[in-house]
């Protein structure tokens, strides 16, 4: 029999350092040769990123040993940090950027020496940073993004698409880097070639627009050994938003961009592309689903073009899955299998399509479809159970009413656990989690800290809230000047719907998120009285402060859609801030901030800190050296979630002796 057991009383076999260890995911596959290539999380090894590659045999060896470290911080979030190619001889060459330095490199992993440095390190600013590499054997170069400081303020940027000879030529010397295209630009993407060699296609965009508000797809034609030339905008605009680009075996210009409500695959001709108008004809139209999402990397990929004229595609509504759709009919086959997500990465080799998925009851694997057969499997970072799958969480899928009878989509996860069930009088505890972004979603995935939770008895509630991803733009638009309002509705509406139906304990609630996440936990804490904690993890606080000369280049004027344009609203700035407000926070709080974040600073958590000096609300703050934006280490993932539970027993009357007891201060 069963035994029962209080809501959050639950022993459980998922523990922190459990859950830490299978953070992160496989990003940026590719193929190389017969082998099939991709970065992998290490959290253990300094939260480094290593370049695995998988042997024609089925065999799995890191490319690089510690400490390379193959991430990117081109627009601080970064993007596809390596390339590779077969040489004439059959031995691979890559290119890479190592995070440290931010250099790019050259290695012939079989060739048993060490990597050499590319491009030179710059002093000024935050220096050289490279993303989105292709590789040019024939050329003798590697086309990419830099990203080039001018000065020391984050704003002092700017970006090209540039050739970097393979030579070495450009490590002491930046006047051997070969600007391809102008600075007219802020943002671009790597450059995409053409069949022969003629054209090079990127994407490009300004502020204050976001890749998702409005993007152009640039042309130009390749010349000998200068800039391209004849460059012209030929799709896109201020609100349409292109999120990929790249050419069919026939020359066509594929792309991704959504002039209506929903990203879909558009196609420009040939002949159309010389034309003075060329027009992006739909290969979807009326599908009503996403094949496209927000380009919050650089090279993300949601379709590949196949040699046999077909295309690998990414879509979906909420959920994703891999299709391959025929451009000529229409027709569109999904792959099989039990996967709900499909990262935007994916790589093909003749009738091979890779890509990295997950499912609610498997972390994200890299998985291969063979489009002769249809047939699908795993061929690398194999999902391993590293507990029961009996102590998993059952997510439902849900759609709610928000204010103004407006449509909230969410997952719910109750609490689960094979050993215990709850007395029959009592409502779990429940914790709402808000996304960052807040352009983004939630995706239906297997989740270990989110099982860390349900396995103990507390429920979570993960809200795509009004703004989010997935769904189309006009579901994405509700956030535009409504940040901080929107998104607190929407997950107050959900709690309270749970509560309400008898799911949760009303008076068992929390709310917990990161970066945009952290915000909205925030904004909640101080405009509304639905929570009775809240988990703030390296948050947005003072609107004022990030709009000016708080945060990254990036996203330095998101808020002109998010808030409005500052000099014609400066007072929405002021009342929509947390730190204008804590004089309303009641409840407990944990505030948890990394200390080297560009993105977040901590200089926001520490005026928040101040303005809470001496009014008496239990709280906590932990700060991690060495952590940016978006924990990496296993320690500081492990301190972190120990913590957060710590809170939800102190606050909920949980006993629980397993995880340290987390000092709350007035």
């Amino acid at each position: 029999m069963v035994p029962t057991g209080a809501y959050g009383t639950w022993p459980s076999p998922i523990d922190a350092a459990l859950a830490a260890s299978h953070d992160g995911r496989p990003e940026f596959a590719g193929v190389v040769g017969d082998e099939v290539w991709w970065t992998a999380p290490r959290p253990t090894e300094g939260g480094r990123r290593a370049l695995v590659r998988r042997r024609a045999d089925g065999s799995e060896e890191s490319v690089l040993p510690a400490p390379w470290n193959v991430r990117s911080r081109v627009i601080e979030y970064g993007g596809r940090p390596w390339a590779a190619a077969a040489r004439p001889d059959g031995g691979p060459l890559v290119v890479f950027v190592h995070h440290p330095d931010q250099r790019l490199y050259v290695f012939e992993p079989d060739g048993g020496g060490e990597p050499r440095p590319l491009t030179p390190v710059s002093g000024v600013g935050g220096g050289l940073r490279w993303v989105d590499p292709v590789m040019l054997l024939d050329r003798g170069e590697v086309w990419c993004v830099l990203e080039e400081f001018t000065g020391d303020a984050p704003t002092d940027v700017r970006r090209v698409v540039a050739a970097v000879p393979l030579d070495g030529s450009a490590a002491e010397d930046r006047a051997a880097v070969r600007e391809l295209s102008d600075d007219r630009h802020r943002f671009v993407t790597g450059p995409r070639l053409s069949p022969d060699g003629r054209r090079a296609a990127w994407i490009a965009w300004d502020h204050p627009r976001m890749p998702w508000d409005g993007t152009e797809v640039m042309v130009g034609e390749v010349s000998g050994t200068g800039p391209f030339t004849s460059v012209r905008s030929v799709a896109g605009g201020p609100e349409e938003s292109v999120a990929q680009v790249d050419w069919a075996p026939d020359g066509s210009l594929l792309l991704v961009s959504d002039p209506g409500n929903w990203w879909e695959l558009r196609r420009i001709r040939p002949d159309a592309l010389d034309s003075d108008e060329p027009t992006a004809t739909g290969l979807c139209d009326g599908r009503n689903e996403e094949f496209g999402g927000p380009l919050w990397k650089i090279g993300l990929q949601w379709f590949q073009p196949l040699d046999s004229g077909l295309v690998a595609v990414i879509h979906g509504k909420g959920s994703t899955a891999l299709g391959i759709l025929d451009p000529e009919t229409g027709e569109l086959v999904d792959a099989a299998g039990p996967w709900t997500e499909w990262a935007p990465t994916l790589a093909a080799h003749g009738t091979r399509v890779v890509g990295v998925a997950a499912s609610p009851r498997t972390g994200y694997e890299v998985v291969e479809l063979d489009t002769c057969t249809g047939r699908t499997r795993v061929i690398g970072a194999a999902h391993v159970d590293a507990v029961d799958p009996a102590y998993y969480p059952e997510p439902q899928i849900r759609t709610f009413t928000g204010p103004d009878n407006r449509e909230i989509h969410a997952h719910i996860y109750p609490p689960h656990n094979p050993d215990r069930i709850a007395p029959d009088d009592e409502l779990p505890p429940f914790v709402v989690w808000a996304h960052g972004g807040p352009t983004g979603h939630a995706p239906l995935v297997l989740d270990l800290e989110i099982a860390y939770f349900t396995s103990r008895g507390i429920g979570v509630a993960e809200v795509n809230y009004g703004g989010s991803t997935g769904y189309g733009r006009e579901y994405r638009n509700r956030l535009r000047e409504q940040w901080g309002v929107v998104d607190v509705e929407d997950c107050a509406a959900v709690a309270e719907a749970l509560a309400s139906e008898g799911t949760a304990d009303p008076d068992r609630l929390a709310v917990r998120g990161g970066s945009a996440g952290g915000w909205t936990t925030a904004a909640s804490l101080t405009g509304t009285d639905v929570y009775a904690c809240g988990t703030i993890i390296y948050p947005i606080l003072d609107l004022m402060g990030w709009a000016t000369d708080e945060t990254h280049d990036f996203e330095s004027q998101y808020l002109e859609s998010l808030i409005g344009p500052l000099d014609e609203v400066p007072g929405r700035y002021r009342e929509r801030s947390p730190i204008e407000h804590v004089d309303r926070i009641s409840v407990p709080f944990l505030l948890l901030q990394g200390l080297d974040d560009p993105i977040c600073p901590p200089v926001q958590s520490e005026r928040f800190l101040a303005q809470m000096a001496g009014r008496g609300i239990a709280h906590a703050y932990i700060a991690f050296e060495g952590e940016s934006h978006g924990f990496r280490r296993a320690d500081t993932m492990i301190r972190a979630l120990e913590a957060e539970l710590s809170l939800y027993a102190q606050t909920f009357g949980i006993r629980r002796t397993d995880v340290p007891q987390l000092e709350l201060k007035k």
